[in-house]
């Protein structure tokens, strides 16, 4: 006789999860999520940020190492490796850094730690290039990087370290291959003069002129909230074509997302630029809160797509020269520039673990700093005190910390298989949104 006095069942927890997460999706845009989700463990990972937490939320591990006021900070909300990447900053220089804002929250530092460390494991599993020696000696790099960035903190935030191998290499063939040319043929056409999109494309939709319109007078109440260093001028951002984006991102898929072309510098067709005008939506972390937190967060927070370049300007070094957000038709929207030059560094290419590590150096730098410019945005002594606790981890307990971020890295890493696995069996269901769970 089978007795169980608990209703705890993970794989039952794990499927729930996806359902209602994915409920307002339609049956194509989760047969699209999930077939993206299906790839690897890793695409999962991805997918399923709400997994992420639903688990770690108010986690008493995070008391080990933080969970005070002085260590929460701007967080990216959905750190992995391919939130990542090659962009233009606002200056028009090719970099590398954190590109992906939407999930991003005032939160522990941990939660974006962890998420990124679990990724590196993930990632390099997938790939198969590296032993479990190995992987974890990159993620202690990653851990080390971290740890030093934030304790060294004395009141300036260093400047970037300077790319090395094999990220400088991945930034010159960027910088080479990539340009506003190959991006304006890749997604728009001349057409008796003018340019527009290339509704063909499978990733595009054509926007009706009547919508198009609305959307272009939404725009121009906006052009205050751009962080454009000039002033906006209103010729400028006056939408030459519209069109929906489809099949974007992963976790992300089946939100609404548009595409808008507007005049470059001059009235030319050659210097074009694409906004990518996305809709932004509670943070998966607000998910988890209580009723109380919840009401804290929308007082300081009424509008998501300024929350997302609130973050994003706290965040990041030199953001983008197009960020800005607006309000259009009952829904927040997040507004920047289509990078010609975005691009995911390709991790599967890296077949040395010395060059893994440098990247997981990069990668831990690279957190550090945008953690210390968040809590800078906070307040006046935030990035300060947040050093000082850091500091003192690194003084007297740094082995026990980079030991514990290599144990949740490795360890949430094997669970998010095993859900995998789960979800994988329950696939077709979970598509149709008709799955039983009582099991």
């Amino acid at each position: 006789m089978n007795i169980s006095f608990t209703s705890h069942n993970r794989p039952q927890e794990v499927l729930e999860s996806i359902l209602r997460n994915d409920s307002s999706l339609t049956v194509q845009d989760r047969a699209d999520k999930y077939a993206k989700m299906s790839a690897s463990p890793y695409g999962f990972f991805r997918g399923s940020n709400h997994l992420y937490w639903l688990d770690f939320f108010r986690d008493w591990h995070l008391s080990l190492y933080g969970g005070i006021p002085e260590t929460q900070t701007w967080i990216q909300g959905d750190a992995h490796i391919y939130n990542f990447g090659a962009f233009g900053n606002e200056n028009g220089d090719i970099v590398y850094g954190m590109d992906d804002f939407d999930d991003s929250i005032v939160a522990d530092y941990q939660y974006d730690l962890w998420r990124l460390a679990i990724s590196i494991v993930l990632d390099c599993r997938d790939n198969g290039n590296f032993s479990t020696k190995k992987i974890a000696r990159a993620v202690r790099k990653l851990g080390k990087a971290y740890l030093k960035e934030v304790s060294s903190y004395n009141g300036n935030i260093s400047s970037a370290d300077a790319p090395t191998a094999p990220l400088r290499s991945f930034l010159q063939t960027v910088k080479e291959k990539k340009d506003r040319k190959e991006l304006l043929e890749k997604w728009t056409i001349l057409l008796d003069g003018n340019r527009i999109f290339r509704t063909e494309r499978e990733k595009l939709q054509t926007m009706e002129a009547e919508e198009q319109e609305n959307l272009a007078q939404a725009l121009q109440k906006h052009l205050h909230n751009f962080d454009h260093p000039d002033e906006p001028a209103r010729r400028h951002f006056k939408i030459k074509d519209a069109a929906f984006r489809l099949k974007a991102g992963t976790g992300s898929l089946g939100t609404l997302r548009i595409y808008a072309l507007i005049e470059g510098s001059d009235s030319s067709t050659g210097d074009d630029v694409i906004l990518d005008i996305k809709e932004q939506t509670l943070p998966e972390a607000c998910k988890q809160m209580s009723e109380k937190e919840l009401k804290q967060y929308r007082r300081a927070f009424p509008d998501e797509g300024l929350r997302h370049a609130r973050a994003f300007r706290a965040i990041s070094r030199r953001p983008d020269r197009y960020l800005g957000w607006m309000h259009w038709d009952g829904r927040d929207f997040s507004i920047r520039e289509r990078s010609p030059f975005k691009e995911d560094f390709p991790t599967r290419d890296t077949k040395r673990a010395k060059d893994y590590r440098k990247m997981a150096k990069q990668w831990g730098g690279l957190l550090a700093r945008g953690h210390l410019r968040g809590a800078s945005d906070l307040g006046p002594t935030r990035a300060t005190d947040f050093a000082s606790y850091m500091k003192a981890i690194k003084k007297k307990r740094k082995s026990r910390f980079l030991d514990f971020l290599e144990s949740i890295a490795t360890g949430y890493a094997d669970c998010v298989e095993q859900d995998f696995q789960t979800f994988q069996k329950a696939i077709g269901g979970l598509v149709e949104g008709t799955l039983t769970t009582d099991h």
